[in-house]
């Protein structure tokens, strides 16, 4: 499998455009504060420069591993017989099947399959053992299904 290492690096920027759009106070920001119960003052203790090189390199790592989610052409390494990549029956898979599902649609199908049936569980799990509303679930969940979304079109879609 080939690894698009730009496309892996843009979709590892989405969620920090997505953040600033999502979490922004014209649009989910404030309803966000009030239910995780964060102040102007405990915003600006982080340490930003340190924050965002860390969720870079998350979305980073995140957004490697979507890749193989979206990519179905992954399967045929686990059909392949003897070494990777050396069997007749491997490589004519590979040239009939190389870019089939490999769409900015059907990336982003499985971004969100994977926000739903993947982040959202975690997220209202911890939710709930943190006692958090369901109206912070859904805003925390709704981010990362969208940006998985949008992480998922580009890491499948850009070949």
């Amino acid at each position: 499998m080939e690894f698009n290492f730009l496309a892996i690096l843009v979709a590892a920027i989405a969620p920090i455009l997505i953040g600033f759009l999502w979490y922004n106070p014209k649009t989910f920001g404030n309803s966000w504060m009030r239910e995780a119960e964060m102040t102007p003052d405990k915003m600006k203790s982080g340490n930003m420069a340190v924050i965002f090189v860390l969720t870079l390199l998350l979305s980073f790592v995140l957004a490697f591993f979507l890749q193989q989610l979206t990519t179905h052409q992954m399967g045929a390494y686990s059909l392949a017989q003897g070494e990777l990549g050396e069997t007749a029956n491997y490589k004519a898979f590979m040239e009939e099947y190389k870019n089939e599902f490999r769409t900015f649609k059907h990336g982003a199908l499985h971004g969100i399959l994977a926000g739903v049936f993947l982040f959202f569980p975690v997220i209202a799990i911890n939710g709930m053992f943190e006692r958090k509303s369901w109206k912070y679930i859904f805003i925390n969940s709704g981010y990362w299904i969208v940006s998985l979304a949008v992480m998922g079109a580009i890491v499948c879609g850009w070949i």
